[in-house]
């Protein structure tokens, strides 16, 4: 190999007019080393040269901790409004057909998905909902990934994650002046939406962080609790926490397990009934409207 510098302004650089290769000192360590990962080269040179070792120190602005709320702010806002998207389709599959002031949700085209630490990652289309402490603040988000035509969740071992602080918080659809309803999952509370659209709701996303939720102070709450163990237990105890402080407490049973479930397998016109029947007096009158009719009798 000759070697030569190529020319004056570019010291260190070499030539090997034989084979036409190039390049710096790194480049021909490497080539002398026969070595192809740059760190590999990069310790060679060090040792050459008599360098210390490089002592990594923390980036000025670190990855965040996939857990923060600050992290999840950042994914909700990478993602777009669910119009036209198959987010959209997954949820008129649900029987969630009016979207047109769910702005607490939006669509990912990407959003990785890991099944456990180690393992690969992979990329689906996602369904994100923003939680927001009572103050509006996103304090984190709920993460449904869905299949690629939105027929359904994806076929993933656990398909639907929440990353922030959930604690306390919910996903929330309506400004409460007076009266709220809070339940358990996103589609029980979107299903109960779509008959009540005027009433403000709170997903809190689990019978555990229903119990724990933060309560507005000073307005009606209705529970809408799941038809199962665990979740008359979380609808119970937030209602008794509400009570104890002076909150005025309407509990809502669905027939079957959620109220989802009774949208798709009653319909509208006999959830509109059951619900009719469970809430006050003025507020079937003042959130029904004219979806609720005196002669139409209870859903039994």
């Amino acid at each position: 190999m000759q070697l030569a510098a190529t020319n004056t302004s570019a010291a260190g650089r070499w030539t090997d007019f034989a084979t036409g290769e190039h390049g710096d000192l790194l480049d021909l360590i490497a080539h002398a080393r026969r070595l192809d990962a740059f760190r590999d080269v990069l310790d060679e040179a060090r040792r050459f040269l008599g360098l210390p070792e490089i002592v990594a120190t923390q980036p000025a602005n670190p990855p965040l901790a996939t857990q923060s709320p600050e992290a999840a702010r950042r994914l909700f806002a990478s993602a777009k409004p669910i119009r036209d998207t198959i987010a959209e389709t997954y949820l008129r599959n649900r029987g969630i057909v009016d979207t047109g002031s769910i702005t607490p949700l939006r669509f990912h085209a990407q959003c990785w998905y890991r099944a456990h630490d180690g393992a690969p990652r992979e990329s689906w289309p996602a369904l994100i909902a923003a939680v927001t402490d009572f103050e509006g603040r996103i304090a984190g988000v709920l993460r449904t990934w869905l299949a690629r035509d939105g027929s359904g969740k994806a076929p993933l071992a656990t398909p639907r994650r929440a990353m922030g602080q959930l604690a306390g918080n919910g996903v929330r659809f309506g400004t409460p002046a007076d009266v709220i309803a809070a339940g358990e999952g996103l589609e029980t509370m979107l299903a109960l939406r779509q008959v009540l659209p005027a009433m403000p709701v709170v997903a809190a996303l689990s019978a555990t962080h229903l119990a724990m939720l933060i309560l507005h102070p000073g307005l009606r709450l209705y529970v809408a609790r799941d038809n199962d163990r665990a979740g008359h237990r979380g609808a119970d105890a937030l209602a008794a926490r509400a009570r104890t402080n002076g909150v005025d407490v309407l509990l809502l049973t669905p027939f079957n397990d959620d109220f989802n479930t009774d949208l798709n397998a009653l319909g509208r016109e006999a959830l509109t009934a059951s619900l009719r029947a469970q809430l006050a007096p003025e507020d079937a009158a003042r959130f029904l409207g004219v979806e609720y009719r005196s002669d139409r009798p209870p859903c039994r």
